[in-house]
């Protein structure tokens, strides 16, 4: 009988149904799904929780409709979430406001934590503080994929019959299968954000305004801390020679209509790696990318976790099937999951981001229309409109 392996003082099995690499919305969601099922599951999270993380905060309402799907409808309240009611959208001085549907606001810190305790009450067991990089396919009778283990100076190995990658958009967690590469697009802008004591900026609970110019943008909303969240994309070229990211955003926000932000010099900024990538392919033996690790586009109202929890419970259909035997069917399957449940939603993203980027035709559109806000909101309802795969097993 094999002997379980020690990572610094926790005893942990050696081997799994699933290992899921990474905790963020994705991994805990799809890791809180497969133990609710029964399945044998570990969690494995490189940082540790709670930890701020640029992102807009926002929650659509695909991401409150996963969540409810998955039985966790009360999280966002219970962490003391707010209510997402109106965008109001700067564009070339022009301010619109528009309503929104029934999204949601909670800071990251909060929602990881929250989601990753709902999945350690489900049953997984959870490694924080452990590098995961794939390891070698075995086969055998009890078939199954190598994850080596990094704590620390101390180094083990774990198998599981299925391996789920939702370690973000720097998924060095398969640096070793050649056959998977990303490729990241031309026009992909790097991320930013930072965090502003509530009196910084006069902005009301439930509205998110969102400052749009030709080479960035920047989202501001009031968290259930009362603090300012602050979130950015701006072209590499305007962050390297604008005089950093807290004069960029300064820019952005006077480019559009907005009122100056005081010591925005001051705040703690954070970058990202470049947002928009995509994953190829999305699969490999008794391997499934879920969440950022299989594509990234730009989002606008917190469309980003609602494609990150969406593509988790794709897959839980697909696990416990492959759990019992594998083929390269699942693997042609779940690219044609991923592609209807998620890469058509990131479709309206592309079509809204390429418009924003150019802050005339929103100019001419209001001039033409005399009703910019109207257009705008009709294409921000698209693509909110939730839509779920089925959680039959």
């Amino acid at each position: 009988m094999a002997q379980a392996p020690e990572v610094q003082g926790e005893l942990i099995s050696p081997y799994w149904d699933v290992v899921v690499v990474g905790a963020g919305p994705a991994g805990a969601l799809a890791a809180h799904g497969l133990a609710t099922r029964g399945l044998h599951v570990l969690l494995i999270e490189q940082r540790r929780f709670p930890r701020w993380k640029v992102c807009g905060a926002c929650l659509s309402p695909q991401a409150l409709a996963a969540l409810e799907s998955a039985g966790l409808a009360n999280l966002v309240a219970a962490q003391g979430g707010l209510s997402l009611q109106q965008l109001q959208l700067g564009v070339a001085g022009l301010v619109s406001p528009i309503g929104l549907g029934a999204g949601g606001i909670l800071s990251r810190s909060r929602l990881d934590q929250a989601l990753l305790e709902a999945a350690e009450a489900a049953g997984a067991t959870v490694l924080m503080g452990t590098r995961a990089v794939l390891g070698a396919a075995v086969t055998g009778l009890e078939p199954n994929r190598e994850v080596l283990l990094q704590k620390g100076t101390s180094r083990q190995s774990v198998r599981a019959k299925i391996v789920l990658i939702a370690a973000g958009l720097t998924h060095r967690a398969i640096d070793s299968e050649a056959e998977i590469s990303t490729n990241i697009e031309s026009h992909s802008r790097i991320g930013a954000g930072c965090l502003l004591p509530g009196e910084a900026a006069e902005i009301p609970l439930g509205v998110l305004q969102m400052a749009v110019g030709r080479r960035g943008y920047v989202g501001l909303v009031r968290i259930e801390s009362g603090e300012i969240n602050i979130a950015c994309a701006f072209d590499p070229s305007m962050l390297r020679c604008g005089g950093g990211a807290a004069v960029v955003c300064q820019k952005l926000l006077a480019e559009a209509g907005f009122a100056p932000l005081p010591d925005l010099k001051e705040a703690a900024w954070q970058l990202t790696a470049a947002l928009s990538r995509q994953s190829i392919p999305l699969a490999g033996h008794r391997l499934l990318l879920i969440g950022d690790a299989a594509g990234y586009v730009e989002p606008f109202t917190g469309e980003g976790m609602g494609w990150a929890m969406t593509s988790s419970l794709a897959a839980i259909p697909l696990v416990l099937r492959g759990k019992e035997h594998w083929d390269d069917a699942i693997e042609k399957e779940w690219r044609q999951l991923h592609r209807r449940w998620v890469t058509r939603r990131q479709i309206s993203c592309r079509v809204l981001a390429m418009i924003l980027r150019h802050p005339e035709i929103s100019w001419g559109l209001h001039r033409l229309t005399g009703n910019f806000s109207s257009i705008a909101s009709s294409m921000i309802g698209f693509m909110q409109r939730p839509a779920l795969p089925s959680s039959r097993d």
